[in-house]
Protein backbone atom coordinates (compact mmCIF):
# COMPACT_ATOMS: atom_id res chain seq x y z
CA UNK A 1 0.00 0.00 0.00
CA UNK A 2 1.47 3.27 -0.88
CA UNK A 3 1.26 5.59 2.12
CA UNK A 4 1.32 9.32 2.60
CA UNK A 5 2.70 11.12 6.21
CA UNK A 6 1.18 13.98 6.43
CA UNK A 7 3.42 17.01 7.86
CA UNK A 8 2.31 16.43 11.41
CA UNK A 9 3.53 12.72 11.59
CA UNK A 10 6.88 12.40 12.30
CA UNK A 11 9.23 10.47 9.62
CA UNK A 12 10.32 7.59 12.52
CA UNK A 13 7.01 6.59 12.05
CA UNK A 14 7.96 5.23 8.54
CA UNK A 15 10.47 2.48 9.82
CA UNK A 16 7.39 0.90 12.00
CA UNK A 17 5.13 0.79 8.44
CA UNK A 18 6.84 -2.13 7.43
CA UNK A 19 5.61 -3.56 3.75
CA UNK A 20 4.10 -0.18 2.65
CA UNK A 21 5.82 2.22 0.37
CA UNK A 22 5.72 5.29 2.57
CA UNK A 23 6.15 8.94 1.35
CA UNK A 24 6.15 12.02 3.27
CA UNK A 25 4.50 15.71 1.89
CA UNK A 26 7.71 17.27 2.81
CA UNK A 27 9.37 14.60 0.13
CA UNK A 28 6.79 15.14 -2.25
CA UNK A 29 7.59 19.35 -1.74
CA UNK A 30 4.08 19.64 -0.43
CA UNK A 31 4.87 21.08 3.14
CA UNK A 32 2.68 23.93 4.18
CA UNK A 33 -0.02 22.93 1.36
CA UNK A 34 -3.43 23.75 3.28
CA UNK A 35 -5.98 20.31 3.38
CA UNK A 36 -7.85 21.06 0.20
CA UNK A 37 -4.97 21.20 -1.79
CA UNK A 38 -3.50 18.26 -0.05
CA UNK A 39 -5.79 15.82 -0.75
CA UNK A 40 -6.27 16.99 -4.30
CA UNK A 41 -2.73 16.05 -4.88
CA UNK A 42 -2.72 13.01 -2.77
CA UNK A 43 -5.21 11.24 -5.55
CA UNK A 44 -3.54 8.98 -7.63
CA UNK A 45 0.10 9.19 -5.22
CA UNK A 46 -1.67 7.33 -2.16
CA UNK A 47 -3.52 4.42 -1.23
CA UNK A 48 -3.81 6.03 1.86
CA UNK A 49 -3.12 9.12 4.52
CA UNK A 50 -2.02 8.90 7.83
CA UNK A 51 -2.54 12.48 9.45
CA UNK A 52 -3.13 13.75 12.77
CA UNK A 53 -5.42 17.01 11.80
CA UNK A 54 -8.55 15.91 13.57
CA UNK A 55 -10.10 19.29 11.87
CA UNK A 56 -9.64 17.61 8.18
CA UNK A 57 -12.81 15.17 8.56
CA UNK A 58 -15.01 18.20 9.71
CA UNK A 59 -13.57 20.82 6.74
CA UNK A 60 -13.50 17.65 4.00
CA UNK A 61 -16.01 15.08 2.68
CA UNK A 62 -13.30 12.32 3.30
CA UNK A 63 -15.30 9.56 2.03
CA UNK A 64 -15.45 10.95 -1.72
CA UNK A 65 -11.66 10.31 -1.56
CA UNK A 66 -10.31 7.35 -3.62
CA UNK A 67 -7.68 7.08 -0.86
CA UNK A 68 -8.38 5.81 2.89
CA UNK A 69 -7.53 8.48 5.70
CA UNK A 70 -6.18 7.43 8.79
CA UNK A 71 -6.41 9.89 11.88
CA UNK A 72 -3.89 9.23 14.58
CA UNK A 73 -5.53 10.63 18.20
CA UNK A 74 -2.50 10.82 20.52
CA UNK A 75 -1.46 13.17 23.15
CA UNK A 76 0.85 14.56 21.37
CA UNK A 77 3.32 13.95 17.91
CA UNK A 78 5.88 12.51 19.65
CA UNK A 79 7.17 8.90 19.71
CA UNK A 80 6.40 8.14 22.77
CA UNK A 81 2.95 8.77 22.59
CA UNK A 82 2.30 7.11 18.44
CA UNK A 83 4.46 4.26 19.53
CA UNK A 84 1.57 2.41 21.18
CA UNK A 85 -0.56 2.75 18.50
CA UNK A 86 1.75 1.25 15.67
CA UNK A 87 -0.22 -2.63 15.83
CA UNK A 88 -3.27 -0.60 15.54
CA UNK A 89 -2.31 1.58 12.82
CA UNK A 90 -0.72 -1.46 10.66
CA UNK A 91 -4.28 -3.33 11.16
CA UNK A 92 -5.86 -0.21 10.35
CA UNK A 93 -3.86 0.32 6.78
CA UNK A 94 -4.38 -3.50 6.13
CA UNK A 95 -8.03 -3.18 6.20
CA UNK A 96 -8.21 0.52 4.79
CA UNK A 97 -10.72 1.09 2.18
CA UNK A 98 -11.36 4.19 -0.61
CA UNK A 99 -12.89 6.54 1.23
CA UNK A 100 -12.76 5.48 4.68
CA UNK A 101 -11.69 7.49 7.33
CA UNK A 102 -10.36 5.34 10.26
CA UNK A 103 -9.53 6.98 14.14
CA UNK A 104 -6.31 4.86 15.79
CA UNK A 105 -5.84 5.80 19.01
CA UNK A 106 -7.80 7.57 21.70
Amino acid sequence: MRVLLDENVPHDLIERLIGHETLTVQRLGWSGTHNGLLLERAKGTADALITMDRRLEREHDLTRMPFAVVILVARSSRMIDLLPLVGELCTALNAAKPGQVIRVGS
